[in-house]
């Protein structure tokens, strides 16, 4: 239908220009909304000294300095956080923390052992939509009912005492880690990741930064994702990435290639050939058995393309492209409620019972003055 002109195409570059990307805005501002500097603040306000008999600036114009990024006013990219801030914030161990110690037992995220509040008012209350038995999606009628049979709408329970909603139960959540089942924590115990993707901005012959869909790069990339739906791998005008090289990660310890999402996963280190040369080592071999997901094929019979699937030749789910999954849902029992627990399925699959949440990064320091300890009575 696009080829032949009956729907245009939303992803040419001439039909996306109202957008606002902050690399973009840092490194040429003019790129955005067609140039037109008035729809966003282009400066700070700065103190606009004028000299005698110096004319005012007319209204509405320019006076101040472009904004950089240690402004702290430039919103950072929305991801999924990692499975070590969900439990942390999932956890929010201010609740039962005294000075520099844990008191008490806090198996969930609030306070307490239990799944019901122990307050007068509200006591007996579930704090969370879960699964209560074989059967008992809301629990038996009263006190027990936890008000929901399906999904309920956010805010109906109490939050923890981080101000977060719905940490445990409602619906589960991805996270951005795939999944292994064992961690690593020689790689690293300070809020351990696995799915680290090193990346540089894309420079041209000139030296000057590519965009996608412009100049020689006008072509739009588009990926298929496993149910057949088509989206594009980037949007027209903002700058396009590519993977690190050798010879960028010559010097570092903490990573030597560009993906390291199976990082001592079957490579030689975790060989029993681990004394042996490099180059010798040829073959990278598989420690998981698993699918590589649905592939499209041509059908001979009706030409059309069809999924198909190799599950039925594979022993396990662990892959490249399986994720993590926090946090007990409407189905659950409640085992899944403690944020300790772990669970994962293939990044490509959809269900009803698992949702996500945005976090953002913020560089600096947690605090800039000293606090007063905090000592929460019971």
């Amino acid at each position: 239908m696009i080829d032949k002109g009956y729907i245009k195409n939303i992803f040419e570059i001439d039909s996306i220009s109202n957008f606002f990307d902050t690399d973009v805005f840092l490194a040429d501002d003019s790129r955005l909304f067609e140039g037109d500097s008035t729809i966003y603040k282009r400066g700070v306000p700065s103190r606009v000294v004028r000299k005698r008999g110096e004319p005012r600036p007319e209204k509405g114009a320019f006076q101040g300095r472009k904004i950089t990024q240690a402004d702290g006013v430039l919103t950072q990219r929305f991801r999924l956080p990692t499975e070590a801030e969900w439990e942390f914030a999932a956890k929010a161990n201010v609740e039962n923390r005294e000075y520099n110690n844990i008191r008490g037992r806090k198996k969930y995220a609030w306070d307490g052992k239990y799944t019901r509040a122990k307050e007068k008012r509200y006591k007996g209350d579930q704090l969370a939509n879960f699964k209560q038995g074989n059967g008992e999606y809301s629990g038996l009628s009263g006190w027990s009912s936890d008000g929901s049979d399906i999904p309920n709408k956010i805010k109906s329970y109490p939050p923890n005492a981080f101000g977060l909603y719905d940490m445990s139960g409602n619906v589960a959540e991805w996270v951005a880690d795939v999944y292994r089942p064992i961690i690593d924590n020689e790689a690293n115990d300070f809020n351990y990741f696995r799915g680290n993707i090193f990346t540089k901005k894309m420079i041209d012959a000139n030296g000057n930064l590519v965009y996608a869909a412009d100049g020689d790069y006008a072509k739009v990339d588009y990926d298929t994702l496993p149910n057949g739906k088509i989206i594009p791998k980037q949007l027209p005008g903002t700058i396009k990435y590519m993977p690190i090289t050798k010879d960028d990660a010559v010097m570092r310890r903490n990573f030597s290639i560009a993906n390291n999402s199976n990082i001592g996963d079957g490579d030689m280190n975790s060989s029993r050939f681990f004394n042996a040369n490099e180059d010798e080592f040829t073959s990278k071999p598989s420690m998981y058995n698993s699918p590589k997901g649905p592939t499209r094929m041509r059908d001979s019979i009706t030409g059309k393309d069809i999924l198909v699937n190799d599950a039925k030749k594979r022993t396990t789910l662990i892959s490249d492209n399986t994720r993590v999954y926090k946090g007990g849902s409407w189905s659950d029992r409640e085992y899944w409620l403690d944020p300790a627990q772990r669970r994962y399925l293939p990044e490509y699959m959809a269900t009803n019972y698992i949702g996500f949440r945005c976090v953002s990064d913020k560089l600096g320091p947690m605090s800039t003055q000293k606090k007063t300890a905090r000592n929460p009575s019971r």
